[in-house]
């Protein structure tokens, strides 16, 4: 279907070859949320000065942010799936200028929270989007493995993610906290400008065909964000009186399964994952290095600013050699096919990262804790790329952007429980001892990593054209 309307439209860029006009609107729309996901590590803790909130509490900013993704990443790929990337990719990111907009002037700190959660979802439609473009583009084409533009995609993301604390730091120097929202404004601006010149129109026609076809399953998204919220909020501070919060999800989560297995329309399609076991563990896979990943960024940056005593611009320009280590190793092992092999490197080199950080201390030697960052960037480089290309091929051609969506879903489920672990472990003054149970836990973590990964006898099949799914 999109191949005609892309004929239809008269889509510039000859037979053959990537449409280049694509690329600048999908690298933007894709580092909306990874730029906004570690900006905000070396904020929390000015964040926290300014309104007098504990890292208990700033780690709300944190989980907000992720909550909202976790939930609005499948369904606007659901959306984009049915409508095609343009109309969504506008909408969501005019959302991010205009929640940055209002956490500038916040009130108070849960007006800070509220904005982040409209920040959230102002991040949804980049990923989904760039991940159906490649797919139509890819079929389009004939190119089956567009590996170049992949890797592109995992650069720029991985880029951003890294680099953000360092930009951060500089902003809060120049212009405090509200720095690191400011500079949403002109990238939301650019995202809706180019995504209006250069996305592909769907059809007036099509539209309306296909809204007659659409049955959006708010039951399930309602249940999804029911069971999402309530195991949050119990792991934001997990104890027996709240138990009930617990029960709430896991009751809420078997009425969603089931469900979803009796709509025609599901809003995750549960038979779909489990006839696709492939597909589920790279899930899962996404979601273990997450949490590791997200500990580091958020927990080992508090502990440079408040248990180092670095300010926060030297804590973000300590992290900036995980930034160089990301971009040479995504650069070198981008075209290779080898899914299997990145990902037991990098799972197993973050685990080795993460044991040492059970050395480290108040008087750690600087030298030292750059060797930690650049070990850390490995992974960076390797894991998310990796993740990134299995499915693609392992998703159905015609759930591209759905499948997109919720491997970032699994991703923010894993950003949110380090939030939780980074309450839970960060919360007393004793920052160091704290760090260090954050690395314990995180270690553990990484350990179930590198089982699944290596028993995973699917990955080695991953980049042949065969695996493709139709």
């Amino acid at each position: 279907m999109f191949k005609r309307k892309n004929n239809q439209n008269g889509r510039s860029g000859s037979s053959g070859q990537f449409n280049q006009k694509l690329i600048a609107p999908m690298i933007l729309g894709s580092i909306l949320n990874p730029i906004n996901s570690s900006i905000i590590a070396v904020a929390l803790i000015p964040i926290g000065q300014a309104f007098g909130a504990p890292p208990s509490q700033t780690a709300w900013l944190v989980s907000a942010l992720y909550l909202a993704t976790a939930i609005g990443q499948p369904v606007i790929g659901k959306f984009i799936d049915l409508f095609g990337p343009r109309r969504l990719f506008l909408i969501a990111t005019s959302l991010v200028g205009l929640s940055s907009l209002i956490a500038i002037f916040a009130p108070n700190f849960w007006w800070l929270v509220g904005a982040r959660v409209l920040l959230g979802f102002g991040t949804c439609a980049g990923y989904p989007a760039a991940m159906y473009l490649i797919r139509s583009e890819a079929e389009r084409t004939g190119e089956e493995s567009p590996a170049s533009i992949l890797t592109i995609l995992a650069i720029a993301s991985q880029t951003i993610a890294v680099i953000g604390p360092t930009l951060g730091g500089l902003l809060i120097d120049i212009g405090g906290w509200q720095g690191t929202f400011i500079v949403n404004i002109p990238l939301s601006l650019a995202c809706v400008l180019l995504g209006y010149m250069r996305f592909p129109k769907v059809s007036a026609d099509a539209l309306r065909q296909e809204k007659k076809m659409l049955s959006i399953d708010f039951v399930g998204i309602v249940l999804f964000g029911i069971t999402l919220i309530s195991a949050l909020l119990f792991l934001m501070n997990p104890s027996l009186a709240k138990i009930y919060l617990l029960i709430i999800a896991v009751i809420a989560g078997a009425i969603f399964g089931w469900y979803e297995l009796k709509t025609k329309q599901p809003f995750i399609d549960v038979r779909v994952l489990g006839g696709n076991t492939p597909l589920l563990l790279t899930y899962a896979r996404s979601l273990l290095a997450a949490t590791v990943s997200y500990s580091v960024l958020y927990g080992f940056t508090q502990w440079l600013e408040k248990g180092r005593g670095l300010t926060p611009s030297h804590a973000g320009l300590l992290l900036l050699p995980m930034f160089l280590t990301a971009i040479i190793v995504s650069r070198t092992t981008g075209k290779s096919p080898a899914i299997h092999l990145k990902l037991i490197v990098g799972s197993i080199i973050q685990f080795i990262a993460m044991v040492l950080l059970l050395f480290t201390s108040h008087t750690s030697n600087l030298v030292f804790l750059v060797f930690i960052i650049l070990l850390f960037g490995i992974p960076q480089g390797l894991l998310n790329l990796a993740n990134q290309g299995a499915i693609y091929y392992q998703a159905a051609s015609n759930q591209i952007g759905s499948s997109a969506g919720l491997l970032r879903t699994f991703m923010y489920m894993g950003a949110m429980l380090a939030s939780c672990a980074n309450g839970l472990f960060l919360k007393s003054d004793a920052i160091t001892k704290g760090m260090h149970d954050l690395a314990l836990f995180s270690g553990i973590i990484g350990l179930i990593l590198i089982v699944i990964t290596l028993f995973d006898r699917s990955l080695s099949k991953v980049g042949k054209t065969s695996t493709i799914k139709n």
